[in-house]
Parts: structure tokens; sequence; C-alpha cells
């Protein structure tokens, strides 16, 4: 048999059993004596059998209301504990984001908010991935991140794709480099005279440079994974990159310099790439919102 119990029925019956009488009992419950009397009787009634036992002095619990007391107590409990549970996820006391994101994002851009929402809801556990595009796309269609940021646009079922904002090119060299002696912009075919560092050919950078100046190559010496190695290779004078403004900071050195790049097709598109098929929760929602208020090359 299927028994549904409301709250309102057993916080009647708490009640009841706590203050053994149904006028004080009313009471505590906002309700008149007529209608608290036949929700205790709609209550017997659910479980079948008596739960108290009615005398013109007194009410007292049966041996069946005395052993329903602690389930019914516990009960309340859980239903009370998953509404303030839900409150606090809807009010951004408690929760969990998890987001994916480009390293040169992660590392550069991304801190600053993550720490700033971090300070404004520390009860909300933050997960990031620093990965590769592909990466990014992927943890989001497998549920393992909320959202990403990710520099290719998400051809996938079941995902949605935003623009975020677009990230144009620089040249990195020393500072006694012939490239030194202007601060202009540079074209990407004048720099086909000089080897290049490159990043690897899985990474969007490498992808975005290489269509721009196809049919030509670049001279690459190198190929790294990580740009820190990248910097610490044109530092020491082995070659020249190209790299993402969004990656400067990689090259805020002494010896170091940077000019603008500018070719057809060279320009990386940052997209956030989220599930179609399901809202954001309330903690994801404000992270997210957070982010795109303050997307690189937005004013503040």
């Amino acid at each position: 048999m299927q028994l549904n119990l409301s709250t309102r029925e057993l916080r009647a019956f708490v009640a009841l059993a706590e203050q053994r009488h149904f006028t004080r009992a009313a009471a505590l419950c906002h309700l008149s004596q007529p209608a608290f009397s036949a929700l205790i009787r709609s209550l017997e009634e659910h479980v079948g059998g008596r739960l108290f036992d009615r005398t013109t002095r007194q009410v007292e619990l049966t041996t069946e209301g005395q052993a329903f007391l602690e389930a019914a107590s516990r009960l309340l409990r859980d239903a009370e504990d998953a509404v303030s549970d839900v409150r606090d996820h809807v009010a951004r006391r408690r929760g969990r984001v998890a987001i994916a994101a480009l390293p040169s994002l992660a590392a550069g851009w991304l801190p600053p908010l993550l720490a700033r929402f971090h300070r404004e809801h520390p009860g909300i556990e933050l997960d990031v991935a620093d990965v590769l595009s592909d990466g990014c796309v992927a943890r989001v269609q497998a549920g393992h991140a909320d959202f990403a940021l990710a520099s290719t646009r998400a051809n996938v079922g079941g995902l949605r794709t935003e623009r975020f904002c677009a990230d144009t090119f620089h040249a990195v060299f020393r500072k006694d480099h012939p490239l030194a002696a202007d601060t202009g912009r540079l074209k990407l075919s004048e720099l086909g005279a000089w080897p290049i560092i490159q990043l690897a050919r899985s990474s969007s950078v490498r992808q975005y440079v290489e269509a721009a100046i196809y049919p030509n190559r670049l001279q690459t010496l190198l190929e790294l994974e990580q740009l820190s190695s990248v910097a610490a290779m044109v530092r020491e004078g082995l070659g020249i990159s190209i790299v993402p403004s969004l990656t400067l900071f990689h090259f805020d050195h002494k010896d170091l310099r940077a000019r603008p790049v500018v070719s057809a097709g060279l320009k990386r598109q940052v997209f956030l790439v989220r599930r179609a098929d399901r809202a954001l929760s309330s903690a994801a929602q404000g992270l997210y919102e957070l982010l795109m208020a303050n997307r690189p090359g937005m004013r503040r």
C-alpha cells in the first residue's frame, strides 16, 4: 500500500506528542483545534492505527505512537535539511562549479576572477581543468565540467557554443634581436626568415599560425608543450615565437620584447561551451555571469 504522509501531518503529530495537549499543539501549528484534530485523524487513517490515547484530561502516545515518534522526527529533520540545502545552493552559499579552460586563460586572466568568486562565495567548491581545446570540449561532453572556454567551436550534438572573446597574436624575441629595432606591426610573412620556437601541433596556437601562413611554412626549430618553456628558449636567443596576446604574461621579462603580428585569419576565437540540454546550477550560473562580464578586452 502506498503511503502519502504530508509534512503538515508529521509536524502536527510531533507537536501533539511533545505537548500532550490538543489546544497547545494546535496553537504551535497555527491551526484551529478542529482543523488540528482532523489532521491527526487523517494521519492515523494513513498509518492504519491509533497513535494517541485520548482522555478528558490528557493525551498519551500509544505503543505504536511511541514507535512512530522517532521515525516522524527523523523524516521532518531530513525534509528540513533537504530544503535548507537547496536554499543554500540557490543562495550560492554551497555548491560546486567545474570548468575547463585553455591554459593561456587559466594561467593569466582567470585566477583573479576565481579569487573574487571564492571571496564572495567561500562555500562553493571550485574545480578547474587547464587543458587544450579538445580536452575542454570533451570534459563538458562527458559531464565533468559545467562549461568550458575553448578555442574551437564545438560541432557536437548536445553542446551549445557562444562567442567569448577574440585574441590577436604577437611575435616575441630578445631585446637585442633585429626585430626589436621597431615597435610597429609585423606581417606574418616577415617572420619566415627567423627560426621559430613553436608550440606542439596539438595546440590551437600552432594550428592558427600554420593555417594563416599556408601554403608557406615557418622555420620551426623546436616544438614545446608549455609556454613557460617557449619563453625560456626565446630568452636564450634560440629563436623567436608567435603567441596570442593573452599569453604575453609568460614573456614579461626585461630581456624580451613583443610586436603585434597581422595576417588574414590570424585571430584566435575563444568560445564558451556548455551542455544544451540542461541549465547551469545556481553556483555555475554565478561564475558564468562573472566571467562573461569580465571577458578579456572588455572595459570593466
